[in-house]
């Protein structure tokens, strides 16, 4: 039976322990519970850490609790304190989630926790390939496994992974300080489906990989090797019915009537949040006293209810903004506080689920003001709660939320004034308003709740499982390069069609530092000497440029995408005659361009020009080629001439003489038993086309592509190349 393998730091199960004794405990949230929900017919195996350092139990402790949590699908991974040290409350605290929220002057940066961070993730893999098998679906969660998704590829490279950020990811400007900004951008493109919280989140990831990997996506689609990786939104709700339902119950009514005992006819503020910088409540209340001072009318009229869930305490900041809370809600209390009245009931613990229902459901406004956050869940559960419609969300825009709940009063938690606007607005609103406004929300958050979020995902995931499985049909592997070697030792006239950027060589920023190496010069040697070979290398090079890198050898050559053909033995010829008049008024416009785009350049060739962005900054290049594409199809309306979109650059060039051409021209003028093309990218499909049937046609790379067969890379196409020479 296929198998759904969850794999995040925490289990959904941890271990409690009391007087030597171990006790387990269910994780509170929606996640577990919804993610279980999505798979009835799949098995459902969860990898994580169950929340304790391995020195706190004996063997045989541990050995029970490997036993007990195997027998409910949960697969525990074993940590010491100083690997939780170096990888939690290091790596994934001290530098990950400072950076990836925008506290930038937080973030640390130590070499020795970086690698006690692929450490553990290596450890995470290693628990998989226990219980791995081809079919399951791999679904990894959250910044502690970032580096996970590449090695699980690396490993079973026909695996189908799905990643889920539960964090934002930071914009370029941000992520770029990140010393290990690479090796975190291809450990999460080995994954075949990334899925972050808001759009914004997959634009600042699309960004960084286009500026730092140099890789570009097709609408969300990232070719990387031989894995095509899919990136998306899927905003994550919450188990609604679980909130709306829960709030009626008598044990909930119990703490309803405890709150408007202790608060009486006042306005009830509530905020609740994690005791995080990120969260903003020291701003929070820097705006509830901004209110009170303009607003003295509401003095003994409202009670703010603070709950600071205690979080990460071994972490210096944190001690520094507990200090900075209890400061200003006690700076609070003595200026406007009175003997019958307090400004703020201050709870500094953690709530039990009935208590959190009751203070949603009593609360006239509650606020939720981050100064980041990837979704914020709290902001969903208040809204949930309130079956009768009444009450205000007051929201920051700087959460994830904020795309989905436009009816909420939306704030920027830095403005102050504007916070204590939104309090007032909050408290006087009418109640028509409010109800047309929650039941909105009510009606998208139960339609988008955590199983409609897990199953969308799963879906996609699955969906690209089947496009992992074409790819993976499609792929040259050892069997079909042996019956590749087979079918070249059986012919008897051989012909062999090849790019060469991209297909022989690398790409590089200067086109001149492609040249053919002593490596690929003694392959294209060894196959041109054998009289029943024909190669041919055909390029969009200019023709002087072959001519000095393989002019000296057996081979033909067609240069400028089919311009130029070269047969062995023989001289230049022009495939087809044109006239240049055009180039001229072409050249200035792609002048004007190139002062505009720094690192660009223009290759002028004999019948094209070629305006080249691989230098660019990646973001300046995309605009520049569509702003450059938009002005050249105004001037070539009505001309022959067509723009050709290569790898990083923009060809103007005549219609109708293409490689396909070429191809189908050396194809008539003899008979052969043996044919194969190989080309990486564009320009190359004509070439594919023009193949016959039973010939060979191979893609280098995994986009989509009129060719029979993918290879990964250029370094597998000259060992195909070797090995059809040991025939």
């Amino acid at each position: 039976m296929t198998k759904l393998i969850f794999i995040s730091n925490r289990l959904p199960r941890k271990i409690k322990r009391s007087k030597g004794e171990i006790r387990y405990e269910q994780s509170v949230g929606g996640l577990a519970t919804g993610l279980y929900s999505l798979a009835s017919d799949m098995e459902v195996v969860w990898i994580g850490w169950p929340g304790v350092p391995k020195e706190s139990l004996t063997v045989k402790q541990r050995e029970k609790v490997r036993e007990d949590f195997e027998k409910d699908g949960l697969i525990p991974i074993s940590m010491s304190r100083r690997e939780i040290s170096d990888f939690y409350h290091g790596f994934c605290n001290r530098t990950i989630w400072p950076l990836f929220h925008y506290f930038t002057q937080y973030a640390e940066y130590h070499e020795s926790q970086w690698e006690m961070y692929l450490t553990i993730n290596r450890r995470f893999l290693e628990s998989l390939k226990q219980i791995y098998e081809p079919g399951d679906r791999i679904w990894v969660h959250d910044y502690h496994l970032m580096a996970l998704p590449r090695m699980i590829k690396e490993e079973y490279p026909d695996s189908v992974v799905g990643f889920f950020l539960h964090i934002p990811f930071p914009s370029h400007e941000v992520f770029r300080l990140f010393p290990w900004r690479r090796e975190i951008l291809e450990g999460l493109l080995g994954a075949n489906l990334v899925g972050f919280h808001t759009y914004d989140y997959v634009t600042h990831f699309l960004n960084s990989v286009r500026r730092i990997l140099g890789k570009e996506h097709d609408f969300g689609t990232i070719s990387n090797g031989r894995t095509v990786c899919k990136v998306d939104a899927y905003p994550m709700g919450i188990d609604y019915d679980d909130f709306a339902l829960g709030a009626q119950r008598s044990s909930v009514k119990e703490y309803i009537d405890e709150i408007k005992d202790k608060i009486g006819d006042r306005k009830i503020i509530l905020s609740i949040d994690r005791l995080d910088y990120s969260k903003g409540i020291v701003n929070r209340l820097s705006s509830f006293d901004r209110f009170l001072t303009s607003n003295p009318e509401y003095i003994e009229k409202v009670t703010l209810i603070l709950v600071a869930v205690p979080s990460r305490q071994k972490v210096d900041h944190y001690e520094l903004l507990k200090k900075d809370l209890d400061e200003k809600v006690g700076q609070i209390e003595g200026k406007y506080g009175t003997i019958g009245w307090a400004p703020v009931w201050y709870m500094y613990r953690f709530l039990p689920f009935d208590q959190l229902l009751a203070l949603y459901r009593t609360a006239d406004v509650c606020m939720v003001t981050p100064l980041r956050d990837g979704m914020n869940l709290m902001a969903k559960e208040f809204i949930a709660t309130k079956k009768d419609g009444r009450g205000v969300l007051i929201l920051s825009e700087m959460a994830g939320a904020a795309h989905e709940m436009g009816e909420a009063l939306i704030v920027n938690p830095n403005d102050f004034r504007s916070v204590s606007s939104a309090i007032k607005e909050a408290l006087e609103m009418n109640e028509t308003e409010q109800v047309e406004r929650n039941r909105s929300m009510q009606r998208r958050l139960k339609r988008y709740d955590i199983k409609k979020w897990g199953s969308d995902f799963i879906s996609d995931l699955l969906i690209a499982g089947e496009e992992m499985d074409k790819v993976t049909s499609r792929k040259i592997v050892p069997e079909i390069v042996n019956s590749i070697v087979g079918d070249f030792g059986k012919g008897k006239k051989r012909l062999i069609f090849l790019d060469y950027d991209g297909t022989l060589s690398e790409f590089r920023d200067r086109p001149a530092d492609a040249f053919p190496d002593a490596e690929l010069i003694d392959i294209l040697e060894r196959i041109s000497s054998r009289k029943e070979n024909h190669l041919i290398i055909i390029s969009g090079r200019d023709r002087q440029t072959l001519d000095d890198w393989f002019g000296g050898m057996n081979i033909t050559v067609s240069g400028e995408h089919g311009f130029w053909l070269k047969k062995k033995g023989g001289e230049w010829t022009l495939t087809r005659s044109f006239d240049n008049n055009w180039k001229s008024r072409v050249k200035d416009l792609l002048e004007v361009y190139t002062d505009r785009t720094p690192g660009s350049f223009i290759e002028e060739k004999d019948h094209s020009l070629v305006w080249h962005f691989r230098k660019t900054e990646p973001e300046l290049g995309s605009l520049r080629s569509k702003q450059l594409t938009g002005d050249l199809l105004d001037i070539l309306s009505n001309t022959d001439l067509g723009i050709l979109e290569g790898n990083k650059n923009l060809e103007i060039k005549k219609i109708g003489v293409n490689k396909g051409s070429i191809v189908a021209k050396i194809l008539e003028e003899g008979d052969y038993d043996f044919i194969m093309a190989l080309g990486d990218d564009e320009t190359d499909e004509d070439m594919f086309r023009a193949i016959p049937p039973e010939g060979l046609s191979i893609k280098v790379g995994f986009r989509k592509s009129n060719a029979k067969y993918n290879i990964e890379s250029v370094g597998e196409v000259r060992d195909l190349l070797r090995r059809i020479m040991e025939k």
